[in-house]
């Protein structure tokens, strides 16, 4: 019999302080072998909370709760007092910190500063035990965790095609987030992910509420014919699953390259009961026949990847789009980059690349998004519908 736990790279260490602080609960879990287990194998140690399984010890539940309230701290009152920082240090160069300092100049004034140094720290260290906690627990638990993904690999509703085999380029095996084994490097990641990122929206998307806001903000093509979507770069598939429910009636197809994420979202697909399609295949290559979809869109993903992966992406979705069909990509100030412009975001943005393992962040402010879309054939709306932190997203229609 396969050991499952051979599937398991080795893991880098997170640091001292990140090993010890909740290492004695951590262990205390890994102990727990008592699951509640519902439906076709489902694992429910402590129910569900509508659509959301809780987590499956009170210790776990109770440190993921402190840690989400400790990161909202961090980006709201620390945050604050950094950019009250930000603003004293500039003024006692002389300088508008508003104005578009260049980087070298920003680096300069906040780089060394105490106060923007332990701003930096107390997110990055909250990071890593957000990851770590959760990893930790289903990795002790991970015979039981990969037996309830291989229960359901193979039945529907809706299907899971794993490509395995498939050459991963590299920028998809950074650990992004500093999660550890990024998206495609721990078999069990795609857990660890969607309970992960609960933290990151201060526990406000515990029934998928943001990706269902997402989703209803989708751009429709002007004929209104909506029989196939595609969601790129989906990880665990709650904005697929999402469109699924926005669109009852139109095929649904979520593809990644992180298999992990892929095999969670399809379980929870199932175990929801949405018919959604998930394909380990890659943004700039999809496989998808020409002019097959109506709908092309995707969720924070093109920050994420090299410029030159990105103009391909776009490319390929023009390619599988067909005429009058939509390109409606959701990130970070897709129109305009104003943001940047600003020496405190400017300052946040270079740490989240440095110690975030944002590799392509920098690069991707620099990315003419517009253009791209406009050279691949595109007619673009650069004031489209407002779907991500009140921003004017792209909307892009392939013209006949």
């Amino acid at each position: 019999m396969l050991d499952r736990r051979a599937l398991f790279p080795a893991f880098t260490g997170l640091g001292a302080a990140a090993a010890s602080l909740f290492s004695g609960k951590a262990a205390k879990a890994g102990t727990q072998p008592n699951f509640a287990v519902g439906f076709a194998g489902d694992v429910e140690p402590r129910g569900t909370d509508d659509r959301l399984e809780r987590l499956p010890t009170l210790d776990l539940e109770s440190q993921q709760d402190f840690l989400t309230g400790f990161r909202s701290w961090g980006g709201s009152g620390f945050r604050r007092i950094a950019g009250k920082r930000t603003q004293a240090l500039f003024e006692a160069k002389g300088l508008d910190p508003n104005d578009d300092p260049s980087l070298e100049t920003v680096l300069d004034i906040l780089g060394d500063d105490p106060v923007m140094g332990a701003n930096v720290r107390t997110w990055v260290s909250n990071q890593l035990l957000t990851w770590k906690t959760i990893q930790d627990y289903v990795h002790a638990n991970a015979d039981t965790y990969l037996a309830e993904m291989e229960a359901t690999d193979n039945i529907g509703p809706g299907t899971l095609e794993l490509n395995p085999d498939v050459p991963l380029p590299d920028h998809v095996k950074h650990e992004i987030h500093i999660m550890p084994g990024g998206y495609v490097g721990d078999p069990l990641g795609g857990h660890v992910y969607h309970y992960g990122t609960n933290n990151f929206y201060g526990g406000g998307n515990f029934q998928d509420e943001v990706h269902i806001d997402l989703a209803s903000k989708i751009a429709v093509p002007e004929d209104g014919k909506v029989l196939r979507i595609l969601d790129v770069g989906c990880t665990t598939g709650q904005m697929t699953v999402a469109l699924k429910e926005r669109f009852p009636n139109a095929e649904i197809w979520g593809i990644d390259a992180g298999g992990p994420m892929l095999r969670y979202g399809h379980m929870r697909a199932v175990d929801l009961g949405v018919d959604v399609n998930f394909a380990q295949r890659l943004a700039e290559d999809t496989k998808f026949p020409d002019g097959f979809f109506d709908v092309v869109t995707s969720y924070i993903l093109y920050h994420e990847m090299p410029a030159e992966i990105s103009r391909q992406s776009v490319t390929e979705a023009h390619r599988i789009l067909r005429p009058g069909g939509v390109f409606f990509p959701i990130d970070f100030y897709t129109g305009s980059n104003v943001v940047t412009k600003q020496a405190h975001l400017k300052f946040r943005r270079w740490w989240d690349h440095r110690w975030n393992d944002e590799v392509w962040f920098q690069e991707y402010d620099g990315f003419d998004m517009p253009k791209a879309m406009r050279e691949a054939g595109f007619a673009v709306n650069e004031e489209g519908p407002a779907a991500w932190i009140g921003n004017k997203n792209l909307l892009a229609t392939k013209l006949s």
